[in-house]
């Protein structure tokens, strides 16, 4: 295989393919490398979710930190990426490591890589580990004894899943959730969720919430085609008020109201910027990915707010978390720290925000929705992926660049702005974006306009020009 890289969020392959223990030992021989020559006596969390091999993949990543000297602390079981990254905070720990492909198909796995502020590990950081990923592995797993690692106090079981009870418990107000009256129901799409919400909330209704590593056929990400069986429920049952669904390892969100209408990170960064903004009367920057939707740069002037764009992922989005004030930060694909939080994506966090807002408020999830609709006007916003090879992929974003695309479809390019992908204006309100995925072979592509039937227009007509 080539020689491993990090995306915009850690690395992950096919398992058996390139996701195999020899390269996850390659991995994470350059992260204890990286550990031991950058900290005195240091420390690592580590986890994973509930993929394939992950408890297999753990203990030999715990293995070998262990076997260099590095004192590591493991999650007893499956765990969300937000608790591996609280746990790194409140443990004082130089690093975490979360085996987990987030969203991926159950074909894939990965390794995320979370820095000692409770956040995706800087840029600097990330390239020092990957310069020294070396293509020998030069140890011998089957030596590295286990119990004998834990009787030298070098591994060290851990309950990260209560270290974040706790926490949630000290800045949510559970209390007026149940108190409320209201009905809820949550997806944990077969991830590492599930025992959670029915810890905290044992009268949700819960889906999904059981160890399926197929994930029954269906990718672990909650976009709209991949929640039919939530929103049939609460078509069908009526009585649901607010449901949400997060992704495999815990920090991607989406909303399902009780008319089982869909609300995706773009609607659900506005509200969550009402809410703390309009509702709390809370101040700070809003940091948000290139390809969010244009409205926030409105509700931010609405509302007095500096905002500031980055690129995709959360890297940047987190750093700038640990050197400024900031309210929320959040990006597209569903990922939202705000309030306060750690830098780092959490939509346990987000849900449990919202339906917070929705006991205080005593209003529906659509009525709040519509305040922040009267102040933004109206806008539907669509994405769309091409899997295609790298040469197909870096041919087209060559078009991109040299100003082939004059049109696409009706839509004529007033203007583009390049950053972390291509984004070609029709109109204030009317965009598409086409960039190269950095964790899958993918060319991605999104659209804003102000009704669904036009931002899909858009999609199909981006696919069309791009594909001839």
């Amino acid at each position: 295989m080539d020689k491993i890289k990090f995306g915009t969020d850690g690395w992950r392959a096919i398992i058996a393919k390139d996701y195999t223990i020899e390269n996850v030992a390659k991995l994470t021989l350059a992260a204890a490398l990286w550990l031991t020559r950058k900290y005195k006596n240091p420390v690592a969390v580590v986890g994973y979710d509930c993929r394939f091999g992950g408890e297999m993949f753990m203990e030999a990543t715990a293995k070998i930190l262990a076997s260099k000297g590095i004192r590591v602390f493991v999650s007893e079981k499956f765990v969300t990426t937000p608790m591996v990254s609280l746990g790194i905070v409140k443990l004082k720990a130089h690093c975490g490591i979360i085996i987990t492909a987030s969203h991926n198909s159950s074909e894939y796995n990965g390794y995320k890589l979370r820095g000692e502020h409770g956040g995706p590990m800087f840029d600097k950081d990330l390239k020092d580990v990957e310069n020294l990923i070396s293509n020998e592995v030069e140890i011998d797993l089957e030596l590295l004894n286990w119990n004998y690692l834990i009787e030298q106090g070098l591994i060290n079981y851990i309950d990260l899943e209560s270290i974040y009870l706790k926490e949630i418990r000290d800045t949510i107000d559970v209390q007026k959730i149940t108190g409320s009256g209201l009905n809820f129901a949550f997806d944990a799409m077969f991830g590492s969720s599930q025992n959670f919400i029915r810890k905290l909330l044992p009268k949700v209704q819960a889906l999904h919430c059981e160890v399926n590593p197929s994930f029954r056929g269906i990718r672990p990400e909650p976009t709209r085609k991949n929640l039919h069986e939530l929103i049939e429920l609460v078509w069908n049952k009526k009585d649901i008020d607010c449901s949400f669904a997060v992704d495999g390892d815990g920090d991607r969100i989406a909303v399902i109201d009780k008319e089982a209408g869909y609300y995706d990170a773009n609607h659900l960064l506005l509200m969550m910027i009402h809410y703390l903004a309009g509702y709390k009367q809370l101040t700070g920057k809003v940091v948000v990915s290139f390809s969010t939707t244009g409205k926030i740069e409105k509700l931010c002037r609405h509302y007095g707010l500096e905002m500031v764009r980055t690129h995709i992922g959360f890297t940047d989005a987190s750093k700038i978390m640990t050197e400024e004030e900031v309210l929320i930060a959040g990006e597209e694909s569903g990922g939202i720290s705000a309030g306060g939080a750690l830098p780092e994506r959490d939509g346990i966090r987000a849900g449990l925000l919202f339906w917070q807002w929705l006991a205080e408020s005593g209003k529906s999830f659509s009525q709040l929705y519509s305040e922040v609709i009267s102040i933004t006007g109206p806008f539907a916003f669509e994405r769309a992926n091409i899997e295609l090879n790298r040469n197909a992929r870096n041919k087209i974003l060559e078009k991109c660049s040299n100003g082939t695309f004059s049109h696409f479809g009706r839509f004529a390019v007033e203007r583009f702005e390049v950053f972390d992908g291509f984004k070609f204006f029709f109109s204030d309100n009317e965009w598409l974006m086409i960039r190269s995925s950095g964790t899958e072979p993918i060319i991605r592509l999104y659209s804003e306009a102000e009704t669904e039937e036009v931002a899909q227009e858009i999609i199909f007509s981006g696919m069309k020009a791009i594909m001839e």
